[in-house]
């Protein structure tokens, strides 16, 4: 019996505190809209970061209004919020779903990959993909490859695909500013930049090599040689068996006629291969000095360079074979 009262004198003081104290009102009638980033993937989490924030009164009478409505997830992301809206607006907005959604872009990858994981988070139709892939790939050649910048983006899900892609330009021209100077010191052209970046990236094994791999390609380069290097010839394969960056055999090499096969064309792709990251930027301006015209990465992706094509076959035969 006394347990009983106990459990009852408990709700009663919660239903005098929900009347007088009413917990689920605006924290601030006179506050402006925000952006709000929720990162927990769990409702607990995401209505503890809203207590954190100072946009709920109460974490126990939000986290029991929002059960009670049925809601079963809260999709991390941005949302825009304000201390002027009661709980119940704020749950209304968060079962919409968030008005911003957060991607990482790996560094190395092409444009096309990236329009694969656009469309997955954002939702897209194939005519959506088809825009992303096909922007600058006939006017403005140069923004057709290796300047969407690999980063983390909070991208609003009402924009376009064109739009994305000029958000991810802008941060390229922004971050890029610093290199321009030293480029235009040493009389690079920027694309002549990113399209040895974008090599630099996919042929090195860590930041660590990508100075000596710099250093390699310039000497290529400045003798006027072929310059050999698989990361182009897979980026004019294109997709194969659903994977982008497939093995490179002898018959691509013999048969496929691009100018992306620098086993075949002298100089430079035409286009950057993949969206290179700012320490294959610096190492394309900034090459390590070598006398190196060769170089391998063993099993344990450790680099091996060499001056002579007969030390790189014995640099073959000794770590690869």
């Amino acid at each position: 019996m006394k347990k009983i009262f106990i459990i009852l004198f408990a709700a009663f003081l919660f239903l005098i505190a929900a009347f007088y104290l009413n917990p689920l009102k605006p924290v601030d009638k006179n506050s402006k809209e925000e952006i709000v980033i929720i990162k927990s993937d769990s409702i607990d989490g995401a209505i503890k970061e809203l207590e954190n924030l100072n946009l709920i009164r109460s974490f126990t009478f939000f986290n029991i209004a929002y059960n009670f409505l049925g809601y079963e997830k809260i999709e991390p992301g941005g949302y825009y919020l304000s201390k002027s809206l009661n709980s119940m607006q704020i749950i209304e907005q968060l079962n919409q779903g968030p008005d911003l959604k957060s991607i990482t872009i790996p560094e190395g990858i092409r444009k096309e990959q990236i329009g694969e994981r656009l469309a997955k988070l954002l939702n897209w139709n194939d005519k959506e993909l088809a825009e992303w892939s096909n922007i600058y790939s006939e006017n403005n050649t140069d923004y057709k490859e290796g300047v969407y910048l690999p980063d983390t983006y909070l991208i609003p899900v009402n924009e376009t695909p064109t739009q994305i892609a000029n958000r991810m330009i802008d941060n390229f021209n922004e971050k890029f500013t610093p290199f321009s100077k030293d480029a235009l010191e040493k009389n690079i052209k920027w694309t002549t930049v990113l399209k040895i970046a974008s090599l630099i990236q996919r042929e090195a094994g860590g930041k660590s090599d990508m100075q000596l791999i710099s250093g390699v390609i310039w000497n290529r380069l400045d003798a006027g040689s072929l310059l050999q290097l698989d990361a182009a010839i897979q980026y004019a394969k294109g997709k194969v068996n659903n994977e982008w960056w497939s093995n490179v055999t002898e018959e691509d090499i013999k048969n496929i006629d691009s100018p992306y096969n620098n086993y075949k064309y002298k100089g430079l792709p035409p286009t950057p291969i993949a969206n290179p990251g700012l320490s294959a930027i610096e190492a394309a301006l900034n090459p390590e000095e070598t006398d190196c015209f060769f170089y391998l990465h063993d099993r344990s992706r450790q680099i091996h360079c060499s001056i002579t094509y007969e030390e790189h076959l014995e640099n073959i035969d000794k770590y690869l074979n």
